[in-house]
């Protein structure tokens, strides 16, 4: 297990869980919501606010009505949240773009400018998703305070293999998600694995409430890379909050070197034996 002295306050991130109800196609009700969990981030230290998956809509199909555009309103007022309290900011939102719709993860700088998009690979069928959504087709990896990050968007994370692509080069990977509580247990079990396969911090965050018909019941966590949880609630708020440090995930990765053993190094079978 990680402890407070494995953590190099140089490179050291201080990240916010923001787990809320995000309500059902209510855009201003849930920036409003948000707007006060970046107020209980800014207050607690924290570097960076994480947001659900489309956090202004709920997961949505009603592309027409509630998709955002590139410099459309929520765009703007989740960047305003981001300058308006010196943080960074990660949020999903559902998109348009160049003619199709698109799941997307957006990443905000403390000045409230967009520096990088994920759009989400795995689409959910089951709920429809790829009749309506286009899948991403490459990952995102963004620098913040001297730790590196991949996004990520919720069924994500049931494919490892899309971690593993950026695992080795990555400090942490930040999940988004609308994840239900009817498999909550998948939830719990995938994001710590995740973290442990791939010696990295998994930082995931799950939306509460109602939306739709179903019920989400968060379970937002922060892993460090040998799977611990290591986020704890702020005093006096909902919050909870961890921290990320790059020198943690090498010592980690010294200590024990998976990577070393990726490849497989026992010597194959005499195709002549018998």
């Amino acid at each position: 297990m990680l402890t407070r002295k494995d953590l190099d306050p140089a490179d050291r991130l201080k990240v916010a869980l923001g787990e809320y109800d995000t309500g059902w196609h209510e855009p201003m009700y849930s920036l409003q919501s948000a707007r006060g969990l970046a107020q209980q981030a800014r207050a607690a230290g924290a570097d960076l606010l994480v947001l659900p998956e489309m956090c202004t809509t709920g997961f949505t199909m009603e592309v027409n009505v509630f998709a955002a555009y590139d410099n459309g309103p929520s765009v703007n007022a989740l960047g305003k949240l981001a300058s308006d309290h010196g943080l960074w900011l990660i949020a999903g939102l559902s998109m348009r773009r160049d003619g199709r719709y698109l799941n997307s993860a957006l990443a905000f700088a403390p000045d409230g400018s967009l520096v990088a998009t994920y759009d989400k690979q795995r689409l959910f069928a089951h709920a429809r998703e790829t009749e309506v959504y286009s899948a991403g087709t490459s990952q995102c990896v963004i620098e913040i305070g001297g730790v590196s990050v991949a996004l990520f968007v919720c069924f994500d994370l049931r494919f490892p293999e899309l971690f593993r692509e950026v695992g080795p080069e990555v400090d942490a990977c930040v999940v988004i998600a609308n994840w239900p509580s009817a498999r909550h247990r998948h939830w719990e079990v995938l994001t710590q694995a995740r973290a442990i396969e791939n010696q990295c911090y998994v930082v995931a965050v799950n939306r509460i409430g109602e939306g739709d018909g179903l019920h989400y019941s968060g379970g937002s966590a922060i892993f460090d890379p040998w799977g611990e949880r290591s986020d704890k609630r702020v005093l006096q708020s909902s919050l909870r909050i961890g921290e990320v440090s790059r020198s943690a995930v090498a010592s980690v990765r010294k200590a024990f070197p998976l990577n070393a053993h990726a490849i497989n190094t026992f010597p194959l079978p005499d195709s002549r034996a018998s």
